[in-house]
C-alpha cells in the first residue's frame, strides 16, 4: 500500500534539518526544474560588533529565478550559476544571535560558492543517497534576514512524466 505522502517524494528524497533560531514565516523554493544558479544578499552591519547576515536569498531553476526570500534592501549581492550537469551537493555555514551569518554551497564539480561572516555555530547539509542533487531549500526568515535553513536532497529525474 502506497500512502500519499510516499507519492509525492521522489526517488532517493533526504532532507537535511534545518539549522538556525527559526523565528517568522516559513519558506520554501520547491520548484519545477534544476537547480541552474544562487543568488545571496548579505546585509553589511558596521559598528562595535560588527555582525554580518543574509537577508535575502534565491534559486534559479533553469533560467528563471524564484521569488525573492528575505529582502535584498542594503544587501550585497552575490551570485553563482552552474555549468551544464554541475548540481549542489553540500551546503555548509553558520549561525549566529538568530541569523543566518554563513552559507558556502558545493558543486559536484568541486566548485564552491561562499557569502557571509564565518562566525557562529556551524552546520553541514549533504544527500544521504549517491547521485543526489539539491532540489530545492526550505526554511524561516522574519523579513529582514534569515533566521533558518534546511535543505531537501533528491536524484533529479529529468524524463517526460
Amino acid at each position: 500500500c502506497t500512502t500519499l505522502l510516499e507519492l509525492a517524494l521522489p526517488d532517493f528524497y533526504s532532507y537535511s534539518p534545518a539549522a538556525g533560531d527559526g523565528s517568522g514565516t516559513e519558506f520554501s523554493t520547491a520548484h519545477e526544474g534544476r537547480i541552474t544558479g544562487v543568488r545571496v544578499y548579505e546585509y553589511p552591519h558596521y559598528g562595535y560588533y560588527s555582525n554580518n547576515y543574509l537577508n535575502g536569498i534565491q534559486l534559479m531553476y533553469n533560467s528563471n529565478w524564484t521569488e525573492l526570500v528575505g529582502m535584498n534592501s542594503y544587501g550585497n549581492e552575490k551570485e553563482m550559476t552552474l555549468f551544464n550537469n554541475e548540481h549542489f551537493v553540500q551546503i555548509s555555514g553558520k549561525y549566529y544571535s538568530g541569523y543566518i551569518s554563513e552559507l558556502m554551497f558545493v558543486t559536484n564539480e568541486g566548485r564552491s560558492f561562499k557569502v557571509g561572516q564565518p562566525y557562529g555555530i556551524s552546520f553541514n547539509f549533504y544527500p544521504t543517497h549517491d547521485g543526489s542533487e539539491l532540489r530545492f531549500i526550505s526554511g524561516r526568515q522574519n523579513g529582514f534576514a534569515l533566521t533558518s535553513i534546511g535543505a531537501h536532497w533528491a536524484v533529479y529525474d529529468n524524463s517526460p512524466s
